[in-house]
């Protein structure tokens, strides 16, 4: 894998990322909340567009993996913008964006930001609007009241935060709400057995786009990661499917 390589925003943020030269659309990986890009599907969607020649871009969001600042200012707007920069400043022509579960909403937001720029997307587990969904009515009064909220993770020893910064954008930026304005061909991977995200939200996600071409693969016995070798063979075949 190519050496990570760092992007100065304005204000200073360096931004760590990892791109592959290459013919397009350019693949862009956007991982989960407090995740990073040297994740096993990031990796694999990675190495796989290295071997082809086929350009991508992974990214860690500022405050995550190895790129300055700090989580707890971390937002969906603050991201996106650091995303769209990155595309802008380091790839050509068309972009196909890849989100797992937080960035499964990020990348609606990239993706409507994008325009005739975005020739596809791919969800994985995607959780738009889990700031709504996802929050007791006890924790967003919390929230909304400045207080940072701790959830057991089961993937670690440390609680994992939602602090209100991040809470109060991601009430501002819902979008199952209404049509999303989104024509680009989708797919969408969702564990039957997640316990995260309800892969019902995948179900709405595909009636609010306005996409015709879109299909859903439900994976009975996928947990929430779809981390297993069957999992990213899948994504692996979603993704290329946009390609060929």
């Amino acid at each position: 894998m190519s050496d990570v390589q760092f992007h100065e925003m304005s204000d200073g943020r360096r931004i760590a990322y990892r791109y592959a030269a290459g013919k397009g659309p350019t693949l862009v990986f956007l991982p989960g909340y407090m995740s990073d890009m040297d994740g096993g599907k990031a990796t694999s969607v990675f190495a796989k567009a290295q071997a082809e020649g086929r350009a991508c871009l992974l990214l860690d969001y500022s405050g995550c993996g190895q790129s300055s600042g700090e989580f707890a200012d971390g937002t969906l707007s603050r991201w996106r913008d650091e995303v769209l920069e990155l595309i802008h400043a380091k790839t050509d022509g068309p972009v196909i964006v890849i989100g797992s579960s937080m960035g499964g909403w990020l990348m609606l937001l990239v993706g409507i930001a994008l325009g005739s720029k975005l020739a596809g997307m791919v969800g994985i587990a995607s959780a738009p609007d889990f700031t709504e969904w996802g929050r007791s009515d006890a924790d967003k009064q919390k929230l909304a009241g400045g207080e940072t909220v701790f959830d057991e993770n089961p993937y670690g020893p440390e609680p994992t935060p939602m602090h209100p910064g991040f809470f109060a954008d991601g009430q501002s930026q819902l979008l199952l709400n209404d049509a999303i304005e989104l024509a680009a061909p989708v797919r969408l991977l969702h564990g039957q057995r997640d316990e995260d995200v309800p892969w019902q939200i995948s179900m709405q996600l595909a009636e609010k786009l306005r996409s015709d071409d879109i299909q859903i693969a439900l994976i009975k016995d996928g947990d929430h990661r779809l981390s297993r070798e069957p999992d990213i063979a899948l994504l692996l075949r979603q993704v290329w499917s946009l390609l060929d």
